[in-house]
This record gives C-alpha cells, structure tokens and sequence, in this order.
C-alpha cells in the first residue's frame, strides 16, 4: 500500500514542513551551516579589476593627450603663413622664419630655414605629423 506523503502548506501554517523550503537551518539537529571565507576571492577580483581600470586611465591618458598634440599642430599649421592652398595627400613643411610660422613645399634639405615638422594633409582637412624637429616641444611652445 502506498502511502501519499502530506501537501506542503501554502500558507505556512505547518512549521515542520516549511523548514524544509528555508535557506538556513530551523533546528539544532539540521546540518551546519559554515560561511565560506570569500577574502582570497575579493583580494583577487579587486586586484584584477584595479589592474584593467588602473590599465584604462593610462590608455584614455595616452588617447587624450595624442588628441591635444593634433589639435595643436593642425592650429599651428592653419595658423601660419602660406600662400598657396595645399593638396590632400602632399607632404608640407613647417618653419619658423623670423618668428612666425611658415607653410611651405620646399624641404628642410634645400631650405636653411629653422625647420619645425613636415606635415601630409588628409582627405578630413587634418593635418597628419610625418616628421618633427628634436629641437621643437610642441607641448612648450604652446603652454601645457
């Protein structure tokens, strides 16, 4: 004969059959619950994590100043003095003639000009560095 096992109440009423459902121990004779220690799993997991954001920082750090420099050579290189309109594509140098920036074709080699950089326009109207000077600190001449 079989017998049926009693219907779980639904609504709580029986205390012996609704510690069955509980995450946590209802007597002194029910198993031992023993926390897991998690410190080796949080000192890794912070490690890790401060490593790849400490990781980000130095990359967006990087990203952000290369956006600056090209901010600055394309003001500088708009801002100097030519008399002809660049092709997209051609290489141009930039020098310092008597205290003002110049824009010309001519290469530093045939030129006895203090040359700052060479420079290719492209297709977006930015200015790409080819080359600098050693001797030319972007950074100082504009102030940063």
């Amino acid at each position: 004969m079989m017998t049926e096992e009693p219907a779980v109440p639904r609504d709580g009423a029986d205390p012996a059959a609704r510690g069955n459902f509980l995450a946590y121990p209802t007597s002194r004779l029910g198993a031992k619950i023993v926390p897991q220690d998690l410190t080796s799993f949080k000192t890794r997991g912070i490690t890790k994590v401060e490593r790849e954001l400490q990781q980000e920082l130095v990359e967006l750090r990087e990203r952000y100043l290369a956006v600056i420099d090209s901010f600055n050579w394309n003001k500088l290189i708009y801002e100097s003095h030519y008399r002809f309109e660049p092709i997209i594509g051609e290489t141009y140098h930039l020098y310092d003639v008597e205290g003002q920036h110049t824009l010309s074709m001519i290469a530093p080699e045939q030129w006895r000009q203090r040359w700052v950089g060479s420079f290719r326009l492209n297709s977006d109207a930015r200015w790409e560095v080819v080359k600098t000077a050693p001797d030319f600190d972007l950074r100082n001449y504009v102030g940063d």
